[in-house]
């Protein structure tokens, strides 16, 4: 299971990379590994504005579908259409499939989330 260093993740497993003043969102490793084949996504609008713990989209495999659940609060910016299409992709690589981009709106949220140290821990304990 890959864990990247320099990204913080959420204890629903969900990631988040800080490029700029946007914040990418996708699902972490072992999220898509335990769902197994992702067949389709559902992502929010460009102009939304999502709370921190508001679902932020759906995603189903062959297995079930789940919920994906904003790890800050913010506004997006953009959206990755081409996982519309192509949701098998998050399979492949979670971490370069990134959901959506948001720009937060309270930056203090990401002290919330775990580090990479932190995140093996918890999903050690599942």
């Amino acid at each position: 299971m890959k864990i990247p260093e320099g990204i913080k993740y959420s204890k629903d497993h969900e990631w988040v990379k800080m490029e700029g003043n946007l914040a990418y969102l996708g699902i972490t490793d072992y999220a898509q590994d335990s769902l197994g084949d992702i067949v389709f996504i559902e992502l929010p609008a460009e102009g939304d504005v999502l709370a921190s713990g508001q679902p932020m989209g759906v995603v189903e495999s062959v297995k079930a579908a789940s919920d994906v659940y904003m790890p800050l609060s913010g506004t997006v910016k953009k959206v990755n259409n081409v996982l519309l299409d192509n949701p098998e992709s998050i399979n492949k690589d979670p971490y370069d499939s990134w959901m959506i981009a948001v720009e937060p709106t309270d930056a203090s949220e990401l002290e919330t989330l775990l580090d990479h140290v932190e995140y093996k821990k918890l999903c050690a304990k599942l």
